[in-house]
């Protein structure tokens, strides 16, 4: 599965396989976050909502919640 074809979430599994297949080097996937902590990079994950949220309440308090 490539990522950048199938438009899904990059893993850390997938970028140690574009890292070794482009550049030729092998790092552990653990590494590769190291590599990605660096530049400032970090791990952030949106899950997926609750099958019992309503959207149109979701949109009410959207509309009514202060914006910071």
């Amino acid at each position: 599965m490539d990522p950048t074809v199938t438009g899904t979430a990059w893993r850390r599994v997938d970028l140690k396989w574009v890292i070794e297949e482009r550049l030729d080097v092998s790092y552990h996937k653990r590494h590769v976050s190291t590599l990605l902590k660096r530049p400032g990079f970090s791990h952030v994950s949106a899950g997926r909502p609750h099958p019992g949220q309503d959207p149109s309440v979701m949109d009410a308090f959207k509309k009514t919640s202060r914006q910071s």
